[in-house]
């Protein structure tokens, strides 16, 4: 009998041991093969230039290129080429986004109508344009944070260099490629994206 009692033991904690040794593996395989939630502009929710609230969800299916602006940078002129792409591409599901910021060198220093009166008097924009954020730093605006963190937006860390750097996302509200405040907006990196090429 006390044969039979030690030998039911050792199975009884044999099969335990089995047991959380497999719950262990299955949670392992689980943790390994859940993918990274990968996150989408579309949650956002911003401030226009007049105060209105604007949907990034409203733009399901297009091409949007995300822009920090600045009225009194060298790299001002490139709303010349900004306005003449959206003018030309935006019956074909794409879209532009400018985000003015006063994170470089102080060049964005006006409020909110004052950029407004700025950007249509001396460049005719019709692109959205959003209100004055921060780009960059403490307080760095949660879309910003999305665009630059690679947890959020599952392609890449990277930094805003300057004024007019642009974020290319495709139709899924998904980062496809950051490019450089200094090539131009009608560059063929830019143009070959929105067109598919």
């Amino acid at each position: 009998m006390k044969k039979l009692v030690t030998l039911f033991s050792v199975a009884a904690l044999l099969f335990s041991c089995q047991n959380q040794a497999q719950k262990k593996q299955t949670t392992t395989a689980a943790a390994t093969t859940t993918p990274m939630a990968k996150e989408t502009i579309y949650q956002f929710k911003v401030e226009d230039l007049s105060g209105d609230t604007f949907d990034f969800s409203t733009l399901k299916g297009k091409k949007i290129l995300v822009v920090n602006t600045a009225s009194e940078c060298g790299l001002t002129p490139q709303y010349e080429q900004l306005q003449a792409i959206y003018e030309k591409y935006k019956d074909k599901n794409f879209v532009i986004v400018g985000f003015p910021a006063n994170n470089f060198g102080a060049q964005e220093p006006g409020s909110n109508q004052q950029i407004a009166t700025f950007c249509q008097k001396n460049y005719g924009v019709s692109f959205p344009m959003m209100a004055k954020i921060s780009v960059k730093g403490g307080d760095m605006h949660p879309i910003y944070q999305f665009l630059t963190q690679k947890a959020k937006n599952g392609l890449e860390d990277n930094e805003v260099q300057w004024n007019f750097q642009k974020y290319l996302i495709n139709e899924n509200g998904e980062l496809a490629k950051v490019v450089s405040p200094r090539t131009l907006p009608t560059d063929a990196e830019i143009v070959n994206w929105i067109e598919g090429k």
